[in-house]
């Protein structure tokens, strides 16, 4: 019994103490928020930030001293401060501005004018205390997109850096592999420019005495050309000295002359004694050299060989004539009209023949010159094995010197820092509008096409980096674009941003001919985390 009892007894101290306890612990957490509502307390509008200049007393001074006024004034809808900082919580002034608390999201300060105006511009809906609109209370929705959106752009940060590492990775390597060949390439450039240098020197010595000998060759051959020439001459003026000299008396004479036709000067159809003269300078008759010095020349081009004559054919032959089907009339008679005019074509046609193209003798057929002798053919063909070794030494030399022009200027190219836009380099990005196909070739050019086909217009070449003094691998000019009429020459004004894949994600035209180009790349993506906002968050 006595140990219950004191069990018991046990028992109700132990629950005075928790009571007394309990009680000191309530008393100390109303303390604590008392004094919690006494610091947070503020007009509404206030920032807690600026909570000091509204603490509850008998005035109130304007933040920007222009007056001190009653307390009881602020937020008294009566715009009192110059800088209306007297009502922060009404739309009283219209300089003023009134704070979102906006708990779970980001404050922010919206225009005093805002206030009451039955729109909910704060998320926390605290602008339409009045109570005439209902304003969801959207803060925390928002906070948690604007969370995902961070966590979303710090993923992609880290994405796009990762890549950035390896374009960085890419260019050095690629720069120190230049650099290594670089080296090679002016060893070989010495070697090669000796090599072309003596291929040069034999390819000269190989040509002289090739030249000689087809030069050699080739006089030969125009002196035996015109042998053959003068011979071929000789035989046409014996011919129609002999066909002239119709009484073979080895002369000439005027009459005989006169029986050509074609010799008449003032086409009167008859060659009088006065104009065989003239072509017989002033003889009356002529033998055959001075035929051949004096009288030739003048006549050669209007000289007419006589039509042979058809043979006859042979006593007691018959030829039947061929049967005709009939023929129209009219038919016949343009027949007839065609056959004559076709005749008088023929007949001219048979006349240049005989004196040849405007008068020139017949055309002979052309000769061939003949065959190189051995000894030529092998000095020719040392030559062409000369010259083609030249060319190939000429070439390899060449190929070097083009190589070594490309890596310097690779090398002396501004490729940013650790050479990270080295991927982009000898690349093309395309994007499409409503009307045109944009083509984006960093460190190359800027063009675009119409969708439906024509002509590609080039908007700019690249010109150089063009971002603000703190960052000015932030841009890529191009320019000297095709000129618009009346205008400036194109250009393009490439803004770079953050992303996992190089692409252009928008093309505008904000002036005439001067374009904006907006490319997502991870060259740009740095590693850092975004920063979170610096807004105070006044929720308490």
């Amino acid at each position: 019994m006595a140990a219950m009892k004191r069990h018991v007894l046990y028992i109700v101290r132990l629950k005075r103490y928790l009571s007394s306890y309990l009680g000191t612990i309530l008393i100390l957490v109303s303390l604590i928020g008392s004094s919690v509502r006494a610091e947070v307390g503020r007009p509404r509008g206030v920032a807690i930030s600026k909570s000091s200049f509204y603490k509850p007393g008998d005035t109130f001074t304007c933040l920007d001293n222009s007056a001190v006024l009653p307390y009881s004034q602020v937020n008294d809808d009566y715009c009192d401060c110059k800088d209306g900082t007297d009502e922060p919580g009404t739309s009283a002034c219209p300089n003023g501005f009134f704070h979102c608390t906006n708990a779970g999201h980001k404050p922010m300060y919206i225009p005093s004018s805002r206030v009451g105006d039955s729109i909910c511009d704060c998320c926390d809906g605290t602008d339409e205390y009045s109570g005439e609109v209902i304003c969801d209370n959207t803060c925390k929705e928002l906070g948690r997109a604007a969370k995902e959106e961070r966590e979303r752009k710090k993923q992609l940060l880290g994405e796009g850096y990762e890549i950035r590492k390896q374009y960085c990775e890419q260019g050095k390597t690629a720069k120190e592999e230049k650099r290594s060949r670089l080296e090679q390439l002016q060893y070989d450039k010495v070697q090669s420019e000796t090599i072309r240098n003596d291929m040069e020197a034999l390819k000269n010595q190989a040509e002289i005495p090739e030249k000689e000998a087809k030069d050699k060759h080739q006089q030969a051959w125009e002196a035996e050309k015109a042998s053959r020439q003068a011979n071929r001459e000789i035989d046409q003026i014996t011919s129609a000295f002999k066909e002239l000299d119709k009484n073979g008396d080895q002369f000439m004479s005027k009459e005989e002359l006169q029986l050509h036709p074609e010799m008449d000067i003032d086409n009167n159809t008859v060659v009088s004694d006065t104009e065989a003269k003239e072509h017989l300078e002033d003889n009356d008759q002529v033998d055959f050299d001075t035929f051949k010095d004096k009288v030739w020349p003048n006549i050669k081009d209007i000289y007419r060989s006589p039509e042979p004559v058809a043979e006859e054919p042979p006593e007691g032959s018959t030829v039947e004539p061929e049967e005709s089907p009939p023929v129209d009339p009219e038919m016949e008679a343009d027949n007839d009209k065609d056959l004559d005019e076709e005749d008088d074509d023929d007949e001219e046609d048979d006349r240049k023949d005989e004196r040849g193209e405007e008068g020139s003798p017949p055309a002979q057929e052309e000769e061939k010159m003949p065959d190189y002798d051995e000894e030529t053919k092998k000095l020719i063909e040392d030559a062409a094995l000369a010259r083609a070794n030249f060319d190939e030494a000429d070439k390899r030399f060449r190929d070097t010197e083009k190589e070594l022009n490309d890596i310097n200027s690779f090398l002396n190219m501004d490729l940013g820092p650790d050479e990270v836009f080295y991927p982009l380099k000898d690349q093309c990005y395309e994007f499409t509008d409503r009307e045109y196909i944009y083509k984006l070739c960093p460190f190359d050019q800027a063009s675009q096409r119409p969708k439906s086909g024509g002509t590609e217009t080039n908007l700019g070449r690249w010109g150089h980096w063009a971002g603000p003094e703190n960052n000015k691998y932030e841009n890529m000019k191009f320019e000297k674009g095709l000129n618009c009429w009346n205008g400036p020459d194109r250009s393009v004004l490439v803004t770079l941003h953050c992303g996992t894949n190089n692409e252009i994600v928008s093309v505008a035209e904000p002036n005439r001919c001067e374009y904006t180009f907006n490319f997502n790349t991870p060259a740009v993506c740095i590693d850092t985390t975004p920063e979170e906002p610096h807004d105070e968050h006044d929720e308490l």
